[in-house]
């Protein structure tokens, strides 16, 4: 069975989680730096989603204008 790709709600909410876990000290020095890497791991899939959206955005935008020229 394949793996379900992550949204990026999905993605958002674990790093909301994240943050939680550090800001309220609930995480000893192992458990940090795995969720750190995770919460970066988090943070670029979620870039990389609004980087790709907005490039996509910007192409309709594009190709509207052109189609009313």
């Amino acid at each position: 069975m394949a793996a379900k790709k992550e949204t990026y709600t999905e993605a958002m909410k674990k790093l909301e989680t994240i943050v939680a876990k550090v800001e309220g000290g609930e995480l000893d020095i192992d458990q940090l730096g795995e969720n750190l890497k995770e919460a970066q791991r988090l943070i670029k899939f979620c870039k990389d989603k609004l980087y790709k959206a907005d490039a996509e955005i910007k192409k309709m935008l594009e190709d509207d204008r052109n189609g009313e020229e």
